[in-house]
């Protein structure tokens, strides 16, 4: 969110006033930092009152003119559920569309009037209780509705709600501490510099570009990141723009969560979901980037970059996609920069959408063969992961026997290093540690003896593992 804009919402909510805002605007340009950050020291808004704004709920529509909706597509979505339906309820309508009893009540209300919906029983007065069917001329109608779009899914939210939403949930809200940042790397064999730098890196929602030889952790560590992300976010199942719906939630890259709410006092159309973790490798084609329209069903799917507002894109093994990296990178330069985005209708008009994510690279190959400066220079944080030292190396390969129930072997251990990593000059990979103790339980489990560190062991694993010229 810029800073503009999340100052004009406060004081759109009465938090602090105009002036305010200009001098807290001044306070930043001498001290830097971020707003709200600046606004808290200065004493115009609490800490608490900072973290109440970037967790606002999406309001309960009560009124068809709230959900943003017009009320002709509210009626069309109904009538195709009830299509697919044959007899059903309001209150079974209002749990597929997610819209609230009133606002499907209206609805049915005016299909009854048209004589689209007849009501087939009841089991008690009221409204919610009747059981309720497409006439022969609402079947008639329904159908040719779905020739021109065959979404029957949750009622989408406007495109306003939903940018409005991710700025609220914005990736630069987050905020990490040192010792946040060393629970959650605790599993892993770092060193002090590496948490001195990645804590900074994550906490800015910038860009970070992972290297350095493969096998030692950049792909863990990119996972661990997304470990990291504090709070959960709120999703919307879909979005309708222009005329055309795109759909948003995947159960793929989304992990619903409990909602923290009634559901009474939440707009259902969202879904309360972990900050997502959207990871892609090799088979990344820039078409993924872009809107996929479904020419069967008539609306799109939303692009991963758009799944992962909110939360972290990974592109793993960068520079291996099916696509020149420079082609990529010219693709995302802007939205790296400018943190929006634009995205093409089949039709060819496009729309801009926010791009709010902590997008990390992850590469084996040197960066300078992948890009140029220019695009470096977008990249704030260039962290190198290299080959670990003996210590490290003995450290991980000890956790490693631990957690697969092998005795740590002190002489074995020397012996591997000195008799094949020093004489054949190998060099020492986090990974091996862990490939080197699956063959040794490999091997056991199909003779059937009990998994051990042993010279004769360590040997078979490393014949079967590396090959050697």
């Amino acid at each position: 969110m810029s800073v503009l804009l999340f100052g004009e919402r406060l004081i759109d909510k009465k938090k602090i006033s105009k002036k305010q805002l200009q001098k807290a605007l001044e306070r930043q340009r001498l001290h830097g930092g971020r707003l709200g950050e600046n606004m808290v020291a200065l004493g115009f808004i609490d800490d608490h009152e900072l973290n109440d704004f970037f967790k606002s709920a999406p309001a309960v529509p009560k009124k068809v003119e709230e959900t943003g909706l017009d009320f002709s597509f509210i009626i069309d979505l109904i009538s195709k559920h009830a299509l697919n339906m044959g007899e059903f309820s309001i209150p079974e309508i209002a749990a597929r569309t997610k819209l609230t009893l009133g606002v499907v009540d209206e609805a049915i209300d005016r299909l009854r009037h048209d004589q689209l919906v007849e009501v087939k029983g009841a089991s008690q007065l009221s409204k919610l209780s009747y059981r309720l069917s497409l006439t022969e001329a609402g079947i008639k109608r329904a159908s040719s509705l779905l020739e021109v779009s065959r979404y029957a899914g949750p009622a989408p939210v406007t495109f306003d709600d939903y940018r409005s939403m991710v700025e609220i949930q914005t990736i630069k809200s987050i905020f990490v501490n040192p010792e946040s940042i060393r629970d959650a790397f605790s599993n892993l064999v770092v060193n002090e510099r590496f948490l001195e730098t990645i804590g900074p890196a994550v906490s800015s929602g910038k860009a970070i570009f992972l290297y350095g030889p493969s096998g030692n952790g950049k792909t863990t560590i990119a996972e661990t990141i997304g470990r990291i992300l504090p709070g959960h976010i709120y999703m919307p199942y879909a979005v309708l723009t222009e005329g055309e719906i795109i759909m948003i939630y995947d159960k793929a890259s989304h992990v619903a969560v409990e909602p923290q709410y009634s559901a009474d006092s939440v707009d259902q159309r969202w879904v309360l979901v972990e900050r997502p973790v959207v990871m892609v490798g090799g088979e990344m084609t820039l078409k993924s980037l872009d809107l996929d329209f479904n020419p069967i069903s008539k609306f799109y799917e939303a692009p991963l970059q758009m799944k992962a507002n909110n939360g972290l894109f990974i592109v793993d093994d960068f520079g291996r996609q099916q696509v020149d990296p420079q082609n990529f990178l010219n693709r995302w330069i802007v939205p790296l920069e400018r943190r929006t985005d634009f995205l093409s209708f089949h039709t060819g008009m496009k729309i801009e959408i926010p791009f709010d994510q902590l997008v990390v690279f992850s590469t084996n190959l040197e960066p300078h063969t992948l890009v140029d400066d220019a695009f470096l220079r977008r990249i704030r944080y260039k962290i190198s992961i290299d080959h670990p030292d003996l210590s490290e190396y003995k450290e991980i390969f000890q956790r490693v026997c631990n957690s697969n129930g092998v005795a740590f072997n002190e002489d074995v251990f020397n012996h591997l290093i000195e008799n094949y990593y020093h004489q054949r000059n190998v060099k020492l990979s986090s990974c091996h540690c862990r490939d080197l103790i699956e063959h040794i339980i490999d091997s056991s489990r199909y003779h059937g003896l009990k998994p051990e560190l042993t010279k004769q062991t360590v040997s078979a694993a490393w014949d079967s593992y590396f090959v050697e010229m």
